[in-house]
């Protein structure tokens, strides 16, 4: 049997199954990761390197800092379409063998590809909130502002907007987080797609999950601290989920 037919017949046997996705599956839409060897973080942007103006501190000080360089990135996401991965695990869902995705990626191309239930764990530019007031606006109302890289502001105080991204500094969501610790920890499976592993605390929880019973499936391009672990383990991710989507059809 071949390696999609193999996990296939594993998320048919899987009673509560969980897919926890990261830049890998992003990439091959097209987007480039944050991390990985030709990521953004390489790069430096008016005399900062890009990860620094992922820090609140910075953010607070200098909002516009962030927003001149997110204007081509964070708000250019909107040109990019869901991967195979990303509409077969909709697939997945839709018929029964999917649970939920929890994902390390704020791009939203799982809930454009159809899915229903994602957990974001470093949140997504989906909504923005009034540093100041704490005021919600949407992402359509915010877009028009970002897209020439000038600081959206609130409507009823004047206060900087802050996308609801996870920024150095800043908590993770607590809600979901603790939603997806608790699906980690009933699922029967894990799908560990297209991430190494390596940024925390997000990548503690499939082996939350496999402390609680878990059967992990880990499918990625490098290494991850978990392959000893994995009842499957698989490299090509655009390749297995090709086979996969081809069998559900």
């Amino acid at each position: 049997m071949n390696p999609a037919g193999q996990l296939l017949d594993l998320l048919r046997q899987s009673s509560a199954t969980v897919a926890f996705t990261g830049a890998g599956v992003s990439t091959l839409s097209g987007i480039r990761d944050f991390r990985g060897r030709h990521g953004v973080y390489n790069d430096t942007f008016r005399g900062h390197r890009v990860e620094e103006l992922f820090g609140i501190d910075l953010f607070r000080r200098d909002p516009g800092l962030f927003y001149a360089w997110a204007k081509d990135f964070v708000y250019g996401l909107d040109a990019f379409r869901p991967s195979v991965v990303h509409t077969t695990l909709a697939a997945l869902e839709a018929r029964g063998l999917l649970g939920c995705v929890v994902t390390q990626n704020i791009d939203r191309l799982h809930t454009l590809a159809g899915s229903r239930t994602v957990h974001e764990l470093h949140g997504s530019p989906q909504w923005h909130h009034c540093l100041s007031c704490g005021r919600a606006y949407p992402y359509a109302a915010v877009a028009p502002t970002a897209h020439q890289g000038l600081v959206p502001r609130c409507d009823a105080c004047g206060g900087v907007l802050k996308p609801d991204i996870f920024f150095y500094g800043e908590a993770l969501p607590e809600a979901t987080l603790t939603a997806a610790v608790e699906a980690c920890r009933r699922a029967d499976l894990i799908l560990v797609l297209g991430s190494s592993l390596t940024v925390y605390p997000a990548a503690a929880l499939p082996k939350e999950g496999y402390d609680f019973g878990a059967r992990l499936v880990i499918v990625n391009d490098t290494l991850t601290p978990l392959d000893p672990l994995a009842l499957l383990r698989l490299g090509d991710l655009d390749a297995t989920f090709s086979e996969l989507a081809a069998l559900l059809a």
